[in-house]
């Protein structure tokens, strides 16, 4: 059975009643975005096919599950079953969660952000493969970046910096030009390792657990981007990111 917690009533774009309406504001070139947990939501099928996944093979499932989230599935393997041949159960555990898109659903506020963003302003950095991205961004109807980047593209997972550095790279932009949205710690590391900002979005780990990110958002609808036009004749940031509590 598939759950989904509904967002809090909004009162326009990114505020929710009652709350306190102060904005953070990043200026940058181009905002790069981690897919589970931010875009999509995915956690009721990587929850039920690492539990199906550890159970068969004999391993503890809820401590696999403490760290899973944010890292490459090959890398996980290695920590928790060495004795296992590691890019063979990645392939497996994919090919489970690729059967199980019904419960994959679209993250409130993830189709508005994407759609103020030009094409080349914007990627998905995420630890999955890029068929598996590209099949759970389609389920859900969210337009697709013209380049991710993927588990395919690097050798090192986050918390390692690669995937956030080659993001800016195949985006044009150096790195301390860019804003990550993340939702793990993991990410968020990665990211600030990378010499970028982190927009942290509270909804799979707490508040206390993303600290190390420059600002916390409750959920997506609390993020607004808005391009600058002006930017392109007369300098500054290209976007604004603005941030509601």
């Amino acid at each position: 059975m598939c759950e989904h917690t509904p967002a809090d009533e909004m009162d326009g774009i990114g505020i929710a009643k009652g709350e306190d309406r102060s904005v953070r504001t990043f200026g940058c070139e181009a905002i790069l975005f981690d897919l589970d947990g931010e875009l999509v939501d995915s956690t009721a099928v990587v929850v039920r096919t690492w539990r199906d996944w550890a159970r068969d093979r004999g391993l503890d499932a809820e401590r696999i599950l403490e760290i899973a989230h944010g890292r490459p599935a090959a890398e996980t393997v290695r920590l928790f079953a060495p004795h296992l041949d590691a890019d063979s159960e990645a392939r497996e555990l994919e090919r489970m969660e690729a059967e199980n898109l019904d419960c994959v659903l679209e993250v409130d506020g993830a189709r508005e952000l994407l759609s103020a963003l030009p094409a080349d302003g914007w990627t998905v950095v995420t630890s999955g493969t890029r068929a598996l991205a590209s099949k759970r961004m389609e389920h859900v109807g969210l337009p697709l970046p013209e380049r991710f980047v993927s588990a395919d593209d690097v050798e090192n997972g986050k918390p390692h910096p690669e995937a956030y550095l080659r993001g800016a790279e195949i985006l044009g932009v150096h790195p301390e030009a860019c804003v990550v949205v993340e939702d793990a710690p993991s990410g968020v590391s990665s990211a600030r390792s990378a010499g970028m900002r982190v927009v942290a979005v509270a909804t799979t780990y707490r508040q206390d657990d993303l600290g190390e990110a420059d600002a916390v958002a409750s959920s997506l609808t609390k993020i607004r981007a808005i391009p600058r036009s002006e930017s392109r004749t007369g300098g500054g940031p290209r976007f604004e990111l603005g941030v509601t509590g």
